[in-house]
């Protein structure tokens, strides 16, 4: 599994789509929860920016210098890449400056049911844009539905082991994520198998599906296993069950993850 070497990518990818998710998960618990408890979600919103701020860093890890992401920002409607970045920093902005004005008790109510919709907004901008990044007509181990529905997995997976933890700490009872986890793990099953299936005899003049990830049924299969264990935790409801599944998850979707970037094959000659 040679993935690895964009492991700076891996984890800006998985940990933004994890607190995109989660974030978009707690949006109607916060907007509708009476005063006290909607301060107390408030204030527990930290570990989804904590996830964006380390994302963000393992990016600017990749391009090497800070001042490439700025760079990066001038083909803004022209390049997926440079939307990707102007999205992220528009939904990491939102979701700060959402939580900074909560914790201060300087977000006016009003105020408040407009910037969270806002936030969400540029939340599934940014994941729609880092999906697009990836759609590369060379790149065929890419450009199809997989990489799609692994992105809004991750999205979905990550987002709800995230977002357990913060709503049943303050006694929320949310019987409804260890469901969609549920749902989600099932959906992950079906199209890890049938992308092993349809990309096992796919080969270039140079190289092979099969040589790029040899591992890829034990890796996929350890992925899912991962997963399994982390929704039985779920499912149990418990405060610390949910952060060892958060745990589970970020490890089996960095797994996936890792696995996506081995699969790198451009268009040569013979395909």
């Amino acid at each position: 599994m040679n993935g690895l070497h964009e492991f700076p990518l891996i984890l800006f990818t998985v940990l933004a789509q994890v607190a995109a998710g989660a974030w978009l998960l707690l949006l109607f618990p916060v907007a509708g929860a009476f005063a006290d408890k909607q301060r107390q979600l408030q204030r527990g919103l930290w570990p989804i920016l904590l996830f964006l701020a380390i994302g963000f860093a393992a990016s600017i890890m990749h391009l090497g210098s800070p001042w490439r992401a700025f760079n990066s920002l001038n083909r803004v409607g022209q390049s997926m890449l440079s939307n990707e970045i102007a999205c992220g920093a528009l939904f990491f902005a939102l979701a700060g400056g959402y939580w900074l004005l909560a914790l201060m008790e300087k977000m006016p109510k009003g105020l408040g049911r407009l910037w969270l919709p806002l936030s969400g907004l540029a939340g599934l901008a940014f994941m729609y844009v880092m999906n697009r990044v990836y759609h590369i007509p060379t790149v065929p181990t890419w450009d199809n539905l997989f990489t799609t529905f692994n992105f809004y997995l991750t999205v979905v997976l990550g987002g709800t082991a995230l977002a357990a933890p913060l709503l049943w700490r303050v006694g929320d009872k949310a019987t409804l994520l260890p469901k969609l986890f549920l749902c989600g793990l099932g959906v992950a099953a079906i199209v890890a198998v049938y992308q092993g299936f349809e990309f096992a005899q796919l080969r270039t003049g140079v190289t092979s599906f099969a040589a790029l990830v040899p591992d890829y049924a034990y890796l996929t299969a350890l992925r899912l296993c991962l997963l399994a264990v982390a929704a039985c935790l779920l499912w149990r409801r418990k405060v610390g069950g949910a952060v060892v599944a958060l745990c589970l998850t970020l490890l089996a979707e960095m797994i996936g993850r890792s696995l996506f970037y081995a699969m790198h094959m451009t268009l040569g000659m013979a395909f």
